[in-house]
């Protein structure tokens, strides 16, 4: 496994796109472009809406690592009061789906606790050409 990128972004919504911006760059030669900007605009989008990250000075780290096989893109946010979850598809609420779009296209995802804080990860199939 080659050494991770990282980048840390302001906990506001509109630096949201920057980090589309910073995946797409890493995996844009030969990877799951679609995907791995969808996975880290619901992260990035969850961490400063669901978070203290969105709060006054918060942040939001984006990191993204490639293995044989896969691309992991994971979201570290300053935690909040409530676990991320998938929630039940039949709901009626207008959001909430974003889980449940990262499971879709991921071999798999998860939630790691940290003091002050949380991460959310996902791992796409990525093949280098």
């Amino acid at each position: 496994m080659s050494p991770p990128e990282c980048r840390v972004f302001p906990g506001l919504v509109e630096q949201v796109v920057q980090a589309r911006h910073f995946v797409a760059s890493l995996v844009a030669e030969n990877g799951p472009v679609e995907d791995a900007v969808l996975v880290v605009s619901e992260l990035a989008t969850n961490a400063v809406r669901h978070s203290r990250s969105g709060s006054a000075g918060g942040w939001f780290l984006v990191i993204v690592g490639f293995d044989t096989g896969l691309v992991r893109i994971e979201v570290v946010d300053q935690g909040g009061e409530h676990v991320p979850r998938l929630c039940d598809v039949a709901s009626q609420e207008e959001g909430g789906r974003g889980l449940l779009l990262i499971a879709a296209c991921s071999k798999d995802w998860g939630v790691k606790d940290w003091p002050g804080g949380r991460s959310v990860w996902a791992e796409l199939a990525w093949e280098r050409a």
